[in-house]
């Protein structure tokens, strides 16, 4: 038996434990959506699969719980697949490497997936568990949240009969979310004609810079983090701004969702002005660290290597500068806090992905906000930004944000609950990530939704981690809301 099923409750643990060894990021969830509809039959509920790719399990009351509220058990079952630049791990084949530090379960330089497979495993556990008292139950496991909450938006209205819907996707146990942030991608894109390069007197370097923590772009986009599209922004402005270097690609970032943590640009270098490209690598390199040094424990990493052969192909003057202007001014992070609540975050982007290579430009943001005219107002003020950089810029994948409900009967019960558990009342609050509960609440709007979770730090990022002591405390409080549902 592995350590970790022998861990605390051991039924969540072996579940979570059987999910880090199947493939399962955003995009490639078959395996596992079929491992669960498998795992449901096995022990006795029914299950499927909707049009939408969500695995759906019922289970019926146990003696006693027959007249109570259907309950819904809701959680995502992909993963974000991040890992450290040395990784070799493929994420649509490779197990995870899972082990415990401490009081902390982690991957080994890969995330975790405890986000939100934490929230699958203590489903699965329900299912299975004969000794649980509940009344009727429903189990949705929605496919690839993590990359445009696809499930949800798939799922149809009349798919599920519940009134209380616990979204099990939160990460600090002791909480309970009752709202959050609605979102947008912004997808910038052009095509170009790259120009033939001259190679003599040229030498190509390729600019690494890696290492950086990265992070929830809604949960951690308030925490002054670096973000490596930008730093690179500024070191190219700066190389072609002073005929130091000519850009052939670039490339950052890999999820909407996640600040990014690495990027590189191959650069053409005039073998003249080889010694001053190399100092303002170094120069970058000093000031970077002076201004994240203390957010940036683990330090920057700025490399400039030296490349074996020049490319061919570089991007033309005009739009190099264009493009380099339009990610230098676009905003990223927080634009504004909500103002009735100075601590939440009400609007901000993340500037994710940048891919410039080959004739082809794309630069992908990740625009969140509770309002959804600020969320507008942002949006179009980045579209300005890119247009006037010559690309074509659509929004995608938009959705409204979870308007909190005060008076929630649900909410009331669950943190009466959580106070006669553990003598403190839970804190009860909105987040600026984005959930599932609003998209699913457009076609059930009766519906009485709350999501809470297992203690999680560095979702979206190879140090992930989950915080054993709150796991249990996690599972005994699901099933004691469970006992606590009325009746129907």
């Amino acid at each position: 038996m592995n350590p970790i099923e022998q861990l605390t409750p051991q039924i969540v643990w072996k579940n979570f434990h059987a999910l880090t060894q199947i493939p399962r990021p955003s995009g490639h969830v078959d395996k596992v959506a079929a491992f669960l509809v498998d795992f449901a039959k096995q022990h006795g509920a029914d299950a499927h699969i909707d049009e939408a790719g969500n695995v759906i399990m019922t289970k019926g009351a146990t003696p006693g719980y027959e007249n109570r509220a259907v309950t819904v058990l809701q959680a995502h079952m992909d993963m974000v697949p991040q890992k450290t630049k040395e990784s070799k791990h493929n994420f649509e084949t490779d197990p995870l490497d899972v082990y415990i530090d401490g009081e902390w379960v982690t991957a080994r330089d890969t995330t975790l997936g405890a986000d939100d497979g934490m929230g699958v495993a203590a489903a699965m556990a329900v299912i299975e568990d004969e000794t649980v008292e509940h009344g009727p139950i429903e189990v949705l496991i929605t496919k690839d949240e993590e990359t445009g909450m696809y499930g949800a938006f798939g799922l149809k209205a009349g798919e599920l009969k519940g009134k209380y819907l616990l979204n099990l996707d939160s990460e600090e146990e002791g909480e309970i979310t009752i709202g959050c942030a609605g979102g947008m991608d912004v997808v910038c894109t052009m095509e170009y004609q790259p120009l033939n390069v001259e190679a003599d007197n040229m030498k190509a370097y390729r600019i690494n810079i890696k290492g950086l923590y990265g992070g929830h772009s809604g949960l951690e986009i308030c925490k002054g983090r670096a973000n490596a599209n930008k730093l690179m922004a500024r070191i190219l402005f700066a190389a072609v701004n002073t005929q130091l270097a000519w850009v052939s690609t670039w490339h950052g970032g890999n999820m909407r969702n996640a600040i990014p943590r690495d990027g590189e640009a191959v650069v053409l270098v005039p073998a003249a002005a080889e010694d001053k490209f190399l100092a303002l690598i170094d120069k970058c390199r000093t000031t970077f660290t002076q201004e994240y040094g203390d957010i940036e424990k683990d330090g920057i990493q700025l490399t400039a290597t030296l490349l074996d052969t020049v490319p061919a192909t570089a991007i033309p003057q005009e739009i190099q500068e264009n493009l380099i202007n339009a990610v230098l001014a676009a905003h990223d992070g927080v634009l504004r806090y909500t103002p009735t609540m100075p601590d939440l975050v009400e609007t901000s982007s993340n500037l994710a992905i940048i891919n410039i290579a080959d004739g082809k430009a794309e630069i992908d943001i990740l625009a969140r906000s509770s309002q959804d005219s600020m969320k507008l107002a942002l949006c179009n003020s980045l579209l300005a930004c890119f247009s006037m950089a010559g690309m074509q810029v659509k929004f995608e994948g938009g959705y409204s944000g979870w308007t909190p409900n005060p008076s929630s009967p649900l909410v009331a019960m669950m943190s009466d609950v959580y106070e006669k558990m553990y003598g403190k009342r839970p804190v009860v609050s909105a987040c600026h990530a984005g959930l599932e509960c609003g998209i699913i609440g457009v076609n059930y709007p009766e519906m009485d939704m709350a999501s809470f979770g297992p203690t999680l730090v560095s979702p979206h990022t190879p140090s992930e981690a989950c915080f054993i002591p709150s796991v249990e405390k996690f599972y005994n409080f699901i099933l004691e809301i469970l006992k606590n549902i009325p009746e129907a």
